[in-house]
């Protein structure tokens, strides 16, 4: 058999060449457009996550900082649960043992008792009256029960919340039988109008505010509840500490309204 004859290759002739990469390919390890000798497409194209379009980060370097997730509902709403608990206990501890705390509410207590305009501060006060603050709540309990009727859970939440106010309020006033600024008789440590005002405006504003397009309502139940304690001491109907003891303990009765609600509507949530 002859054998093919193969092209003998000559000195001048080049040697053999590296494959050229045709258009439209990628090639590993070709030289990038600006010589750098980095790999990178060939074609032009820009990669997933092209570094020139990178935030840089806290040092300085390129690079992506990740984002910092949010708490999540239940959580903050145990967190403001355990503060406002603490808070009743620091205070209810010094009222009822009359520690420094005491004593400088007693001050402050005198220095406010009359001051301001005494038509708007009994009107503040009145915020927190049976007759005003559970009409508002009945209002929101029907607005949510003609919108859903499968909201009644969280409408009874509500009542029953509403109905812990005597429930810790008047053992607590007999216990620490605290006497009054002006009126004479004990049990005026917590305030109950501070109570009424905290929980019937606050679960109001949680009731409705999955209907409203902002949300505006929590902000005016803030107000009006703080108003209301404003109000009380300053027609002297109540110490500072009476106030602020009435909205750490029931403050916390929203936030667990709050979470409760927040927890049934997530169950019922289909997922995926």
């Amino acid at each position: 058999m002859r054998e093919t004859p193969r092209s003998q290759e000559t000195a001048g002739d080049p040697g053999p060449e590296p494959p050229q990469p045709r258009p439209g390919r990628a090639l590993a390890h070709t030289t990038g457009a600006s010589g750098s000798g980095t790999p990178h497409r060939s074609d032009g194209r820009s990669p997933q996550t092209p570094r020139g379009v990178r935030q840089t980060g806290p040092a300085g370097h390129l690079g992506t900082t990740p984002p910092v997730p949010m708490w999540p509902a239940s959580r903050r709403s145990r967190t403001a649960v355990g503060l406002c608990v603490v808070l009743f206990a620091l205070i209810t501890w010094q009222v009822a043992v009359e520690g420094p705390l005491f004593d400088a509410d007693v001050r402050l207590g005198r220095a406010l008792f009359g001051t301001g305009p005494t038509a708007v501060a009994e009107l503040l006060a009145d915020l927190g009256n049976m007759t005003v603050a559970l009409p508002v709540l009945a209002a929101a309990i029907g607005y949510v029960l003609v919108r859903d009727r499968r909201q009644w859970r969280a409408a009874l939440t509500a009542v029953l919340t509403m109905a812990a106010v005597p429930a810790l309020v008047v053992p607590l006033k007999a216990w620490i039988a605290r006497p009054g600024p002006l009126e004479p008789g004990t049990g005026w440590y917590p305030s109950g109008h501070t109570a009424t005002a905290t929980v019937a405006y606050c679960a109001a504003a949680l009731l409705v505010t999955p209907y409203l397009r902002r949300r505006w309502a929590m902000p005016v139940a803030v107000v009006l509840t703080v108003a209301t304690g404003i109000g009380l001491v300053l027609r002297g109907y109540h110490w500072p500490l009476d106030v602020l003891g009435s909205l750490c303990l029931f403050g916390a009765l929203p936030a667990m309204l709050n979470s409760l609600c927040r927890s049934r509507s997530s169950s019922r949530t289909p997922t995926g």
